[in-house]
């Protein structure tokens, strides 16, 4: 069982910067594929990144060059750094934790609203 918790969230301006952390609870973290996923309002969910346990990471192609996705095994953390922000960037996003490996999952957090707007 993982139990997920996003931070980070919020309001900024156009090309402006946030920083999402997702902090997870629970062994074998270190096995989980992590990802982040949006969604915004008459949306369906997105996947916007994701880091596999191996370290590989992959982005949606309309965050590709602007967001960042990390892993801290250590800490049981996975961040999602977002530069140069769009208003088309606003949605609830979700950290994910799933695995092929262990039964179970895949997990999600409660979601953490992102906002772009001047």
């Amino acid at each position: 069982q993982v139990q997920l918790v996003e931070s980070g969230g919020g309001l900024v301006q156009p090309g402006g910067s946030l920083r999402l952390s997702c902090a997870a609870s629970g062994s074998l973290f270190s096995i989980y594929d992590m990802g982040w996923y949006r969604q915004a309002p008459g949306k369906q969910r997105e996947l916007v990144a994701r880091i596999f346990s191996g370290g590989s990471t992959k982005y949606a192609d309309s965050v590709k060059g602007r967001f960042t996705i990390s892993r801290d095994n250590a800490k049981k953390m996975a961040d999602l750094q977002m530069n140069s922000l769009k208003p088309e960037d606003t949605a609830v996003y979700y950290c994910n934790a799933a695995s092929v490996v262990v039964n179970g999952g895949p997990y999600w957090g409660q979601g953490t609203q992102v906002t772009v707007s001047s």
